[in-house]
């Protein structure tokens, strides 16, 4: 094989890895910058911890409230901000009301292992 076609040949490799890498980084940049639904839901935080291997996040389950006697719906979520992450450990085992936005189609767990992003959060009296 002559030298040109072994350059033009990793050309087309490097181009090709290029396209891939911007393309899963513009995925990336466009599933976490956009939201599809957001909204508020109120229950009692239950359950909140930092989890994670390499890429820790702070996850939780929300016990949303329902009729007396009826089993709870579970509410589960992701919070990417540290200062939200401290005032919703002020707040558990407390009814709270919190925002969230939903981001589908985010790529790996790393940035959390819900597609449900807490935003804010709201202790209700």
């Amino acid at each position: 094989m002559s030298s040109a076609i072994k350059r033009s040949a990793i050309k087309i490799v490097l181009l090709a890895l290029v396209v891939i890498v911007g393309g899963a980084a513009l995925w990336t940049w466009g599933t976490l910058s956009y939201d599809y639904s957001d909204g508020e839901r109120a229950g009692y935080v239950q359950k909140f911890s930092r989890k994670g291997w390499i890429c820790k996040t702070w996850e939780g389950e929300l016990a949303l409230v329902n009729l007396p006697g009826a089993m709870p719906e579970i509410f589960h979520f992701t919070v990417r901000d540290a200062a939200t992450a401290k005032r919703i450990q002020a707040t558990v085992g407390k009814r709270v009301a919190l925002t969230y936005e939903q981001h589908i189609g985010v790529p790996t767990s790393c940035f959390g292992d819900t597609e449900y992003f807490i935003t804010d959060v709201k202790p209700i009296e």
